[in-house]
């Protein structure tokens, strides 16, 4: 699931919208900028995996296993049971819809995965998907309509869990659709993203579609890119902990720059987010909100509308305000988004 943007526009924005209509209704591009497009683009925010990855170590699957803070207990077969994602913390959260819960038709088609697995039961996700906690229902109902319709797709077609979420969009029922969106609705977004501006950072590895450090202590230029990686690693990558946070480095001054963007439009080449997206960004009616989210995540989108890649209706709404970023805009944006109090 994800982010989108639709009912009543204030009357500036409006005004905005009418003056960039040309804009809007301009067909995608074409020729040049497709031909010369990096393999990946952002590959900072796409984060996608090498093929193959490497399988886990070998271990015990049968031994329990526990993490502070909760009762619960799983073994590591449970903790890699896709099917049936683990719930650490049951109290956190309303009990879960079944479609949230479990995998539904693992043995026919459609082949519907559990929200819980990728976004977790309580909502805040990873920055390879969505955090989709508190986000508005009828917003999540429009983004998983998008999918479905094959509106909302990737600029970057390694990144394949776009096209898993477009096949769960398409085979869900609505009852199931309703139940999930009002699940994750119920449920406050709280901090879950620490940004620290740097300019050197731990070196990485691809662990799926996030970050993690390799062994020892080596480090490297941070270089102009957002670094989002788990606290512990391990607790993320292993265990899947709920309550296990995320560090996002980005470049020294990025946060400034990005503050001036998203708060005054950048002298006219964006437009304030406040317009739509409510005071201090924390949503606004059916326009979701961005303060404390993942930086890795938004990049993706705003890059996606800006290709063209990412449409629908709400989609539209946000052309005049990504059609004149750089690669380094988006970049300051999402650190300074990041950085905000949920």
């Amino acid at each position: 699931m994800a982010n989108y943007f639709r009912p009543h526009l204030l009357a500036s924005f409006a005004v905005m919208a009418l003056v960039s209509a040309a804009a809007i209704a301009a067909p995608p591009p074409q020729g040049q900028d497709q031909k010369d497009a990096a393999p990946h683009p952002l590959a900072w925010a796409y984060a996608v995996p090498p093929a193959p990855l490497p399988p886990p170590p070998p271990t015990d699957e049968t031994a329990a296993r526990t993490i502070p803070g909760s009762t619960q207990s799983f073994t590591v077969k449970q903790l890699r049971d896709t099917g049936n994602p683990v719930d650490w913390f049951p109290n956190d959260h309303p009990p879960m819809p079944a479609i949230v819960a479990h995998r539904r038709s693992p043995g026919v088609n459609p082949w519907i995965g559990s929200c819980g697995l990728c976004h977790y039961p309580n909502g805040k996700g990873r920055p390879e998907n969505a955090g989709v906690a508190g986000l508005p229902a009828g917003y999540i109902l429009e983004q998983l309509a998008d999918f479905k319709n094959g509106a909302r797709k990737t600029a970057d077609t390694g990144k394949r869990n776009t096209a898993v979420m477009s096949g769960n969009a398409a085979g869900i029922t609505d009852e199931e659709a309703k139940a999930a969106a009002e699940y994750f609705a119920s449920m406050k977004m709280t901090p879950w993203i620490k940004v620290v501006e740097t300019e050197t950072v731990p070196k990485v590895r691809n662990a799926g579609g996030f970050f993690v450090p390799v062994e020892g202590k080596e480090t490297e230029p941070l270089g102009q890119r957002i670094l989002e990686m788990p606290v512990d690693p391990d607790a993320t990558e292993t265990y899947r902990n709920p309550h296990s946070g995320w560090i996002a480095y980005v470049p020294v001054g990025s946060i400034k720059r990005g503050e001036e963007l998203v708060v005054r439009g950048g002298a006219g080449k964006t437009i304030a987010c406040a317009a739509c997206h409510g005071e201090g960004l924390k949503g606004n009616g059916n326009f979701p909100p961005l303060a404390g989210r993942s930086p890795s995540y938004f990049a993706r989108q705003l890059y996606d509308i800006q290709q063209y890649t990412r449409n629908g209706p709400g989609t539209q709404l946000m052309r005049p305000v990504v059609q004149n970023l750089s690669e380094g805009d988006i970049l300051a944006i999402t650190a300074y988004l990041a950085s905000l109090e949920p």
